[in-house]
């Protein structure tokens, strides 16, 4: 049975994640901020009969990352698939912007969306090498797209959350740097945006929203099931590639 681990899944995208893989028959470890949010979802998910554990995992914390690190190689001695998507927008709900950059808002931004897919995948990395079919999924965005960014005709173009958006843009070019770093290993990575979804994190009002987390979660199941002959270091969503 493959082993998947998807952190931020307590709720939103990365709960529907977890039920998504979970359902494929694959071994979801529900990883959150709170023991008592993970062990929560993964008594419910186990209650449908599915297989879920659960590890308490602050992906801002080295010391947190490191526990759940170790207790994966304990429990399972690898892991298959890894899926970065806890994630934060905390300029959507600033009320006391300094400026258009606010370096406030950067630091907290970046702690999450790009540091700590930094520690997580490093710290799971030798455990990834051991499967025959490590897939890293980075749940990105199309508002870190410099392409859409800088096209008028683009959805996104009037968007101006710029912590936010360059933190996705970073993460990309995490992904691009790690698959070519990885291209002679059995490790597969991907950028997906899952597109504007119902979650807290949505932009606006959450009910405009035009995707249900479990609508999202499907971009980011392909991806962790890519095949060997798919290509590794892409960007895409729903519909296919998405513009770097």
């Amino acid at each position: 049975m493959r082993i998947a681990l998807i952190t931020g899944a307590n709720k939103g995208i990365g709960l529907a994640t977890a039920g998504r893989l979970a359902r494929d028959g694959v071994h979801v470890i529900v990883a959150a901020r709170k023991v008592e949010a993970a062990e929560e979802v993964a008594g419910e998910l186990a209650a449908e009969g599915l297989s879920v554990g659960s590890v308490q995992l602050d992906v801002t914390d080295p010391a947190s990352v490191s526990a759940a690190a170790a207790e994966v190689a304990e429990r399972h001695g690898q892991l298959d698939v890894l899926v970065n998507n806890a994630g934060i927008l905390p300029e959507a709900t600033n009320q006391d912007p300094k400026e258009v950059l606010d370096l406030a808002m950067f630091e907290q931004t970046y702690a999450t969306n790009v540091l700590g897919p930094v520690a997580v995948t490093e710290a799971f990395l030798p455990l990834l090498r051991k499967s025959a079919e490590g897939r890293i999924v980075n749940v990105s965005s199309a508002m870190g797209s410099l392409a859409h960014q800088t096209d008028p005709s683009s959805p996104w173009h009037s968007m101006v959350v710029p912590a936010y958006q360059s933190s996705k843009a970073a993460l990309n070019a995490i992904t691009i740097v790690l698959s070519k770093a990885l291209a002679d290993t059995a490790i597969k990575v991907t950028s997906v945006c899952p597109g504007w979804v119902q979650t807290d994190l949505a932009p606006g009002n959450m009910e405009q929203a035009p995707l249900t987390p479990d609508e999202a979660a499907e971009v980011i199941a392909r991806a962790a099931n890519l095949s060997t002959d798919e290509p590794t270091g892409t960007f895409v969503d729903a519909s296919g590639p998405v513009s770097w």
